[in-house]
């Protein structure tokens, strides 16, 4: 899971997104926003859960998987994440569904898994994603052995436990439990288990185009919810959209010659005078009515001037006041615009000989819907004509998925089952996920992972990884009541 966003927030929220698209100040729209949110934003009241919670059984045989889980080092070049696939085949195949409906595909070393649950009728599939894979631990920097579910003081420690292994493990349960049940969907509910979502993202790309026409995915991946540092819900974050990822290239050659001689043009010197102007330029701010609802939301539970600003924001995205507050926050300035920053210089050949080339890398974070290559543009205007700007690696690009009323509501009921009021909020990451490449393909992706947790206790890709204990029961009641309602 690239989230860095639950680790955020007992004071802050977390990020969102939405389509660039121009907006007017209108009373109209404001009005038209508050009526779509008013009743779904911030309103997950305490309603009955759709079915009976899970018992205890149920919880003892989630945890249990989540502890085979872990125990497959799935890192990229060990070759187990086609085990663990096999594995899930076989519980999976326990549980009643066919062969016919399991398909392990292998990708090279890795594999990804597709299990079909058949549904009484032809409305579109619901499709749950997850990823397999996690990202390298060594023994040596652990306390714990890192591929060894370690359960200890209320918490559950183990590479991958928390990413992406728990959710994963809730929807496997998930199904299992409704095969049991006898639960029949209105349509086909497909797991898709990538294999390498930490690295090349092969198995997603080739994958995510086949289910066009599905009704949704279901990113167990990101999103889900922030609790305080006293264990008590404070919202949960809908990812809706992810920024565009791109490293574009700022190359200057020079004839060089001996740095006794110095002439009238220096690639290093040219190089950093074109990177100063951009660090000096800020992209125009765009807001959309996601944005625009996420503000609105946060500035409640956000105090002082920030709060001010978000709600001024909220209601008049051109507030230029309120722009330059959010801007200046570094929590919130990807929210309003694009992001270029400089992140790596390579330069010269020899201490004394004058630099024949000069390279900087520029990373960006584009709002949904901008091109990079106007982004690219803009940066050549910018550097000048010493310079040049490419981007060698064009990454996938998508829009937001639409905030759809019928899965808010269904939301809004799976989070009421902790009981008080907690809000949900749009979301949009700053780092990519599977959902990019559904998303991509035309499919609206929503991450709705199933876990609450502490910012404090966030360690994702880091040392000593955990999950609450107590986080397994609710999150398969989350997932439980959310395929109920959005498949039945």
């Amino acid at each position: 899971m690239n989230s860095p966003i639950l680790q955020e927030l007992a004071s802050r929220p977390i990020e969102l997104f939405s389509r660039r698209r121009p907006v007017r100040r209108s009373i109209v729209g404001v009005a038209w926003l508050l009526l779509l949110w008013t009743p779904l934003l911030g309103l997950a009241q305490t309603d009955a859960p759709s079915r009976l919670a899970a018992t205890t059984e149920q919880v003892a045989t989630a945890k249990a998987m989540l502890a085979k889980a872990v125990g497959f080092a799935t890192v990229e070049g060990r070759g187990q994440v086609p085990v663990f696939a096999k594995y899930l085949a076989d519980e999976l195949r326990a549980a009643g569904f066919a062969d016919k409906d399991i398909v392990i595909e292998r990708f090279g070393e890795t594999a990804a898994l597709i299990a079909t649950y058949h549904g009484r009728g032809k409305a579109a599939p619901i499709v749950l994603a997850a990823h397999m894979d996690v990202v390298e631990a060594r023994r040596e920097d652990w306390i714990r052995d890192p591929f060894i579910l370690t359960e200890e003081g209320g918490y559950l420690f183990g590479r991958g436990v928390y990413d992406n292994k728990f959710d994963l493990t809730m929807m496997v349960q998930t199904l299992i439990r409704l095969k049991r049940e006898g639960f029949q969907p209105g349509g086909d509910i497909v797991l898709v288990l990538t294999g390498d979502e930490e690295t090349k993202q092969a198995t997603t790309a080739a994958l995510a185009p086949r289910f066009k026409g599905a009704a949704m995915v279901l990113n167990g991946d990101i999103g889900g919810g922030t609790l305080s540092s006293d264990g008590k819900p404070l919202y949960y974050s809908l990812q809706t959209a992810e920024k565009i990822y791109a490293d574009f290239k700022l190359t200057v050659t020079n004839p060089g010659g001996h740095s006794s001689r110095p002439g009238a043009t220096n690639a290093i010197e040219d190089l950093a005078a074109a990177i100063g102007r951009i660090a000096a330029y800020r992209f125009p701010a765009e807001a959309s009515e996601t944005t625009r609802a996420f503000f609105q939301e946060t500035s409640k539970q956000t105090t002082g001037e920030l709060s001010k600003a978000m709600a001024r924001f909220a209601d008049d995205p051109a507030d230029a006041a309120a722009i330059a507050t959010l801007s200046a926050d570094p929590e919130y300035v990807g929210k309003v615009r694009t992001t270029c920053v400089v992140t790596m210089i390579n330069g010269g050949h020899a201490e004394n000989a004058l630099p024949q080339r000069a390279v900087a890398n520029i990373n960006a974070r584009i709002f949904p819907g901008t091109p990079p290559e106007t982004i690219r543009l803009k940066l050549q205007e910018l550097a000048g004509d010493r310079v040049v700007v490419t981007l060698p690696r064009p990454d996938p690009q998508s829009s937001a998925s639409p905030l759809r009323p019928d899965l808010l509501a269904v939301l809004k009921k799976a989070v009421g089952n902790r009981g008080g009021t907690i809000p949900i909020i749009p979301d949009m990451s700053a780092g990519a996920t599977d959902s990019l490449y559904f998303r991509a393909a035309g499919i609206s992706s929503y991450g709705v992972s199933g876990m609450f947790i502490r910012p404090e206790d966030v360690f994702v890709h880091g040392l000593n990884e955990r999950v609450p204990t107590a986080a397994i029961a609710p999150a398969l009641d989350h997932y439980h009541t959310l395929l109920t309602e959005l498949a039945k």
